[in-house]
């Protein structure tokens, strides 16, 4: 038999009118860190100290024993930068650029994550806000716990909507029409997710959605009060692209129940022709699924491997960037995401063949340290370092970064420079 959550028993309802009372106060330490925090490493840290354990892992870790979750920001840190000088820019630089086709501030937005209620009571909203205040493209995932029309309301400019490979093709053709409908200009289908990867975090945590309230997630929740009252106090939430009435405890069995492992491109040709519009594929990492994918009537390469929490050694996508961009050659757009966690790994990617990046754990570290203003803090921070980085580089455009860029990127020799990370933050911040 199923013990009551706070939640069945309506516990939300008495606290949340509480809540402009208590929130200063369960928030202050985490406010203090937040505007403290520098970089976006003092924002995972801000994040680790606010957010239950179980979630902070859940949003931190990789698959397997995270061999590439590590080689993926490393790899970031083979690249040399060959700036020239005396280049003569004047600030401010362009950040500015196309995205599906549509104009965009920045070359960089926070890829569509599931279930961002988990991490803080604004969830995609959050995201959608930080977004609109950046001028940048928004993502939203299927499996998201604000609805379509909800963020379509939030966020005028840019989105895209990310698809996971379904069974029931009422249900994506539900999807895709709400999609539309919501003013969402592409779609971006998930093609790495057909099986689970293995988060041994999770594991060991005991990881569910909602927490099991085992004596041992009740402990953690009592060290971590500014999550644990955001929670609490809050509706429980439900993912609401698919089905609101599927609530997030029955997440598992109903992904488990609608995944589709023998999805094929036949199938995903069918997806283009309903969608009839701009579509990534996201989790492409070979130059032959590349070629196929334009083929079965792709407009964007998404250069993926889903945040190195799939397959355990697959490879870091900076590195096979530059054979993507070959083998779909200068017209095709491409994106790229995994391991970015610096303005100079922005400027890298754009560099060496992208034509923009999604980030997912640096505006989600932010979105679990505080909300709205953490992820418009963790956009900035990546913003003002990809300023300075193409002002260094002596670049003054996005266009002229990407034609200049593979005279400006050199690997390294033999020679490792693996960047020390994560790290506890500077004293007195985090």
């Amino acid at each position: 038999m199923k013990i009551p959550s706070p939640h069945d028993l309506g516990l939300h309802k008495v606290l949340n009118p509480l809540r402009p009372v208590v929130n200063p106060i369960v928030e202050y330490a985490a406010k203090r860190r937040l505007r403290a925090a520098v970089n976006i490493a003092d924002l995972r840290q801000c994040a680790k100290l606010r957010a239950h354990k179980m979630v902070f892992d859940y949003l931190d870790s990789g698959a397997d024993d995270e061999i590439i979750l590590r080689r993926a920001k490393d790899a970031y840190s083979e690249l040399e930068m060959h700036y020239h000088v005396l280049s003569g820019l004047k600030p401010p630089l362009d950040l500015s650029t196309k995205i599906f086709g549509r104009d965009v501030k920045l070359p960089f937005f926070g890829c569509p994550t599931a279930g961002n209620r988990m991490f803080h009571h604004e969830g995609e909203s959050a995201a959608a806000r930080a977004a609109e205040h950046h001028g940048s493209l928004y993502g939203l995932s299927s499996l998201a716990t604000t609805g379509i029309e909800d963020i379509g309301r939030m966020h005028k400019g840019p989105k895209v909507f990310q698809l996971y490979v379904w069974k029931d093709r009422d249900l994506v053709k539900e999807v895709l029409d709400k999609a539309k409908k919501g003013g969402f200009d592409a779609l971006a289908l998930t093609v790495d997710f057909t099986w689970y990867g293995n988060r041994e975090r999770d594991i060991r945590n005991g990881f569910t959605i909602p927490p099991n309230y085992s004596v041992k997630q009740i402990v953690e929740a009592i060290k971590r009060p500014a999550w644990t009252w955001d929670f609490v106090s809050n509706v429980p939430y439900t993912y609401a692209c698919i089905n609101t009435n599927v609530p997030a405890d029955s997440l598992a069995a109903f992904v488990n129940s609608q995944l589709s492992p023998e999805f094929n491109w036949e199938d995903a040709e069918w997806l283009m022709k309903e969608w009839n519009g701009p579509a990534a594929i996201k989790g492409v990492v070979r130059p032959d699924d590349a070629k196929r994918a334009v083929k079965a009537g792709f407009s964007t390469m998404w250069v993926s491997n889903h945040g190195a929490r799939q397959l355990e050694t697959s490879p870091a996508t900076i590195d096979v960037l530059p054979s993507i961009r070959e083998a779909v050659g200068k017209d095709v757009e491409i994106i790229l995401d995994g391991g970015v966690q610096r303005g100079t790994d922005i400027a890298k990617a754009l560099a060496l063949g992208a034509d923009s990046v999604g980030v997912g754990k640096p505006y989600l570290y932010g979105l679990a340290a505080g909300g709205t203003e953490g992820v418009i803090k963790a956009l900035q921070i990546l913003k003002v370092e990809l300023d300075r980085a193409m002002g260094l580089l002596g670049v003054g455009t996005v266009d002229e970064l990407k034609a200049r860029g593979p005279g400006l990127i050199k690997r390294r020799g033999n020679g490792m420079s693996v960047r020390d990370f994560p790290y506890p933050g500077p004293n007195g911040c985090c």
